[in-house]
């Protein structure tokens, strides 16, 4: 059972911060995940900062993203693009990778894993 009542207190800022950083270059690096860097700009600096701080308040920390962007609607933001069941599970596939590569442990995983997906598939939208 997890000790903590967030992620954020499980992860941390820091490795929240290289979640999303490693969640990015590793659907940037992934051949599977093409369809879904083809949403993104070349330069992924950007969006890398941005779901930190999303990831960070998401998970019970500071603020960050609701003070810079006023809002956690991500439903807006995504519908210009059509996102699959295959764009979600790859999206999916490359938090999980991200997420082992921050060396989270299970339970934090277990924590994560039901609302990444709800997230993932309340966007998918074909």
């Amino acid at each position: 059972m997890n000790k903590h009542s967030t992620p954020f207190e499980a992860l941390g800022e820091e490795k929240i911060r290289d979640l999303a950083s490693n969640f990015y270059d590793i659907m940037n690096d992934l051949p599977s995940a093409s369809s879904i860097r083809a949403m993104h700009a070349k330069d992924l600096s950007g969006i890398k900062a941005m779901l930190a701080e999303f990831l960070i308040t998401w998970m019970g920390g500071p603020n960050y993203f609701l003070e810079r962007r006023g809002s956690l609607c991500l439903t807006d933001s995504h519908s210009k693009y059509k996102i699959s069941e295959h764009d979600r599970d790859q999206w999916m596939l490359c938090m999980d990778m991200a997420l082992d590569s921050i060396e989270c442990d299970i339970d934090t995983k277990e924590m994560l894993k039901q609302p990444f997906f709800q997230i993932a598939d309340m966007l998918t939208n074909t």
